[in-house]
């Protein structure tokens, strides 16, 4: 579903690709390199520098001031994570099924989509209690109702709390949602709720950190600062979608989860100025550019936008708006690993993370990080 322009007209949004094959982006990855804690300091991480037609370059994340150029914006993803992993119960009969949820989008104020965990247990109008601790739930009151069953575990619960109050229960019993990569080596722990959070993180409602974000320390925006590179902020609320596999064998029948997101007017104006006086849009992490790509119209000019997007980006798609990428190393068969071979281009981006993993780089979510000038 396209987002919706501030004042109520609908952009284009015309996404140019090559419907391929899921296992053209498949390769295999060393489990060893899988990072189940964030570098320290943050900014102490490795940077691929990867420049279509020319060698790879190995830096370190705090090197990107001298990495880019005065004028040039890096576009920040300012959403926070939620702890939006529940536990709950549901009876039937006599029988209690223990249920786990995932929240992944709001769509009122006492109401959330969600993949439910196992989702077949669960029927319409049936009960869930969360907050369970093995024995009850918190203060009795974080119940919700199964209004709507989807496709892949996802179901619609109304919760019978509402607004801030619900916002609380879900804070006070929820877990963060960590990535199944690491959930499956360690359980998540207090340390995460920090970790797993950019420095600049504002604005509530994703379940998934915009991991190229957790780079970045208060000392490394100063220096970016000081050398004259602007900072914008954006707002996608990651889902837990991003967390899907591609099960399908062929893009084309791959369905994307929606995701809200917000570009005001003030940075929407601010980003086409830089791009006017010559400078680049080098978005920090695949959310900020999948928001602004939505938001850009066909002449590359950036709009301000509200509303949700599932914008699948594949090679073959004409990019509009941003020029240079910072992300870290994604999954194989990913959507992201899909995003990047379109930036940078497939043979590019798989010469890349073959390197990568010769130099013993760390992927995913806590793992090191990429920039990318586009193809």
């Amino acid at each position: 579903m396209p987002g919706r322009v501030e004042g109520g007209v609908w952009p284009r949004t015309i996404v140019q690709r090559q419907y391929m094959r899921v296992d053209l982006f498949d390769f295999d990855l060393p489990e060893e390199l899988i990072a189940l804690r964030p570098a320290e300091p943050r900014d102490s991480a490795r940077l691929l520098l990867v420049k279509p037609g020319e060698p790879f370059a190995d830096k370190s994340v705090s090197e990107l001031p001298d990495l880019l150029n005065p004028g040039d914006a890096l576009v920040f993803n300012d959403t926070k994570v939620i702890p939006a992993q529940l536990e709950g119960i549901r009876e039937r009969d006599g029988v209690t099924a223990h249920i786990s949820a995932t929240l992944h989008m709001r769509v009122g104020p006492d109401r959330w989509k969600a993949f439910l965990r196992p989702g077949k247990r669960v029927k319409e109008g049936e009960r869930i209690c969360f907050g369970h601790d093995g024995s009850s739930c918190f203060l009795g009151t974080l119940d919700a109702t199964v209004a709507e069953k989807g496709d892949a575990g996802e179901a619609l619960l109304v919760f019978d709390m509402s607004g801030a109050a619900l916002d609380e229960a879900i804070a006070a019993v929820g877990h963060i949602p960590l990535p199944p990569y690491i959930a499956s080596k360690r359980p998540e722990d207090q340390r995460d709720r920090t970790d797993y959070q950019t420095v600049y993180a504002r604005e509530e409602g994703a379940v998934a950190a915009p991991t190229a974000g957790l780079h970045f320390t208060p000392r490394l925006l100063e220096k970016l600062k000081q050398k004259g590179i602007e900072e914008h902020f954006v707002t996608l609320h990651v889902g837990a979608g991003t967390f899907l596999p591609v099960k399908a064998d062929d893009t084309a029948e791959h369905k994307m989860h929606a995701e809200i997101g917000h570009v005001s007017e003030a940075t929407a104006n601010a980003l086409n100025r830089v791009r006017a006086n010559g400078g680049r849009i080098v978005c920090v992490g695949t959310t900020s550019l999948r928001l602004l790509e939505s938001a850009a119209d066909e002449d590359g000019v950036i709009q301000p936008w509200s509303g949700a997007t599932d914008i699948f980006i594949t090679p073959g798609y004409r990019f509009r708006a941003v020029d240079m990428l910072m992300t870290n190393f994604h999954l194989p068969r990913s959507t992201l690993f899909m995003l990047v071979s379109a930036f940078s281009g497939m043979d590019t981006m798989r010469a890349a993370y073959e390197h990568a993993i010769r130099e013993n780089y760390r992927f995913y979510s806590y793992g090191d990080a990429s920039l990318l000038w586009r193809g």
